[in-house]
């Protein structure tokens, strides 16, 4: 201990180095000095009086100027502490430091000003900035925490860091800390409210692009006498001007039902204020006409080009028709919203269509040699018999086509199995996704029916296989479609899949002749589908039955394989008797413990007859099933359902719609469902 208390300061770095450079010379010049004396020693003896005279004085000089060193670095130290407090203290930049629970240990001018100068009671951060507290702190040293907070009605960007002070309770005498808790919160903040607002306003300025169409323009005009259509294209012209430009935008008529709108996107979010009140002010123009107008409206947002705006316009407009328009789709870099579509689109009775891509398909079956057709995972009646129309619209073709199927559900079981022990379809009619892998090649097809999802079809993997890819569906479009298809026969407004492929198949070849076994599946799907001809019945749908009609379909033979066993009439008649009415509107039921083959297909049957109860808008039956609940979700015309299943992540048509929850816990699924119907109720969704 007394060796360490005498023991002297020593120098050390850059500043001893440099101290000690005269003794290196002192070195050389000894060394030099031995050199010359052995060449000469009267020049040696010189020349050591003088190197002898220079250590001396280099020795005096040394520790005569050390002390005035040392002396100099102490007040310069002391001095330069003082300078750098005084500079922290006042600095421009709000500083603070924390204790680990969130304790001010110490801040500058800046900081305190901000708080509110002088501070009262215990100096907590979090008190005045609550999001400034412990559960945010940065827990490593190297770890930065960014965030942005408000105080008194300004923006701050806060910067917190971790600082390591080991050895701070040893050397500190007024404050002691826990040897594992040696470390400071550095908090800096940063004023960004003038950036934040300018960022605001410019993002606001932008132009968001978009186009509205008149969805049966066509229909409406034909509904009113000659002499009164110009007056209703005016005043539904009127409707859209006046609401656009209340707005502070633009509208441009391009053709007779297309407009082109620009906006800014300031004034845009007025439109999702008022829920797009467009759609039903334009319902409301009536001077005699039996149909109301229905407008589609879509909006595209993008932020880095107004050519980018106007291609998502585009896309949304197009997704917006394809969901059976009267509503508005909003496409961004970020998703896809929608709003409206409260109303069943109405049946066009022209076939143009169907024949248009009849056609196209023909072209495509043509053209390839190995058809593959495939539905959805659990097929029902009328993805079967869709895909058997198209097996018989590749055979008129004189094309060999596979049905993929895995997986046969008990409502199409007797069907299928009609087909697999006939004698005139080969064994190869119906193939597995193994199977359908293996014979993928370049003169391939995929047809998707009664699907327009690539995760809702028997194998997805399929579509990427091909790069001929066609989809008929009768659901409304959503945001994950299959993009990859060449051709997209995509109708809400049919009443089934069976029905669709009814009218393409008398387009395909002339005179086309469907056995009777075929054409009882695409009866019986249609019929499913439309509840023995109760739900979405158009003019169409009654001529593709009554097509298939003379193709001998057979009703007595579709009636009984279409019969429930005793035990699913009783599974049928429980879900019923516990049917729960909420919200004066909906039927809510559950079924759970059923112990039959396919409870989904008793929970839709469910659905259905929830319906003829007087006063009951729209039905809800969730049945568990293969560890999931799936929700089967019905109406006739006031409620939009599918909207309603897109919000539990499914989807489906308007009068009948599904989702599936990955869980089995039925009381977590009704209280999810509630919520969603609450809320949609609230906002006027539904």
């Amino acid at each position: 201990m007394k060796k360490k208390e005498k023991q002297s300061v020593r120098l050390k770095g850059q500043l001893r180095v440099y101290m000690q450079w005269p003794a290196v010379m002192s070195i050389l010049l000894i060394a030099m000095n031995i050199w010359i004396y052995r060449l000469d020693r009267k020049a040696g003896m010189l020349m050591c009086l003088f190197v002898v005279i220079y250590i001396v004085i280099v020795g005096v000089m040394y520790f005569y100027n050390k002390s005035l060193v040392m002396k100099d670095l102490v007040e310069f130290a002391a001095q330069y502490g003082i300078v750098q407090n005084t500079l922290l203290k006042k600095l421009a930049v709000p500083y603070a430091l924390l204790l680990e629970d969130g304790k001010l240990m110490w801040m500058n001018d800046q900081f305190r000003e901000i708080l509110g100068g002088k501070l009262k009671g215990e100096n907590v951060l979090s008190r005045y900035i609550p999001e400034l507290n412990r559960s945010i702190f940065p827990k490593e040293e190297n770890q930065t925490v960014e965030m942005e907070v408000y105080y008194k009605d300004k923006e701050y960007r806060a910067e917190l860091r971790k600082v390591p002070v080991e050895g701070f309770s040893n050397s500190e005498q007024l404050l002691e800390m826990p040897e594992e808790k040696e470390y400071f919160i550095a908090v800096y903040l940063s004023d960004v409210t003038e950036l934040n607002t300018a960022l605001r306003q410019n993002e606001e300025q932008r132009l968001v692009a978009g186009l509205i169409y008149i969805d049966n323009y066509d229909e409406v005009i034909d509904s009113v006498e000659e002499v009164r259509q110009s007056l209703l294209v005016a005043l539904i012209d009127r409707k859209i001007n006046q609401y656009i430009a209340r707005l502070d935008g633009i509208v441009k008529k391009m053709e007779t039902d297309k407009y082109f709108i620009v906006m800014k996107k300031q004034c845009f979010k007025e439109l999702e204020a008022d829920r797009f009140s467009l759609l039903e002010d334009v319902k409301s123009v009536n001077i005699g006409n039996n149909i109301p107008a229905t407008l589609s409206i879509g909006l595209g947002l993008s932020q880095t080009a107004y050519v980018q705006s106007y291609t998502y316009a585009r896309a949304a407009i197009d997704l917006a028709l394809a969901r059976g328009g009267d509503q508005a789709v909003i496409k961004d870099s970020s998703g896809i919203t929608y709003y409206g579509g409260k109303r069943e689109q109405t049946s066009k009775n022209t076939r143009v269509k169907a024949r248009v891509k009849a056609e196209a398909l023909r072209e495509f079956i043509t053209v390839n040699d190995t058809i593959l057709v495939m539905g959805h995972k659990m097929m029902d009646m009328d993805c079967l018999g869709a895909a058997i129309g198209i097996y018989r619209a590749a055979a008129a073709l004189e094309k060999k086509a596979h049905i993929v199927v895995d997986n046969i559900s008990a409502s199409v079981r007797v069907m299928y199995e009609e087909f697999v022990n006939h004698p005139n379809y080969p064994d190869d009619m119906f193939v597995t996704s193994g199977e359908a892998k293996e014979m993928i090649d370049d003169s391939s097809m995929v047809i998707v029916v009664d699907t327009n999802r690539p995760k809702m079809t028997e194998c997805p993997e399929l579509l990427t296989m091909t790069k001929t890819v066609v989809v008929f569906d009768h659901h409304r479009q959503s945001s994950d479609n299959i993009e990859s298809a060449l051709l997209s026969y995509i109708e809400p407004y049919a009443s089934s899949a069976c029905e669709m492929v009814s009218e393409v198949l008398q387009y395909i070849v002339d005179d086309v002749k469907i056995p009777a076994m075929e054409a009882n599946s695409l009866y019986a799907g249609i019929m499913i589908d439309t509840n023995n001809f109760l739900n979405k019945t158009g003019v169409r749908t009654f001529e593709a039955a009554a097509f298939l009609r003379r193709c001998g379909a057979d009703i007595p033979f579709i009636r009984k394989i279409l019969r429930d066993d005793l035990k699913s009439y009783q599974a049928k008649a429980r879900i019923i008797s516990g049917a729960e009415v909420y919200m004066d509107d909906f039927a809510i039921a559950t079924g759970e413990n059923l112990k039959i083959e396919s409870p989904t297909i008793i929970g839709a049957q469910a659905a259905n007859e929830l319906l003829d109860i007087d006063g009951i808008k729209a039905t809800f039956v969730l049945t568990v099933y293969n560890g999931r609940i799936y929700v089967s979700a019905r109406s006739i015309d006031e409620i939009n359902v599918q909207v309603i299943m897109e919000r539990l992540g499914g989807g489906g048509h308007m009068n009948a719609s599904g989702a599936q929850f990955d869980h089995t816990d039925l009381d977590e699924a009704v209280a999810d469902l509630k919520k969603v119907l609450t809320e949609m109720k609230e906002k006027g969704d539904i």
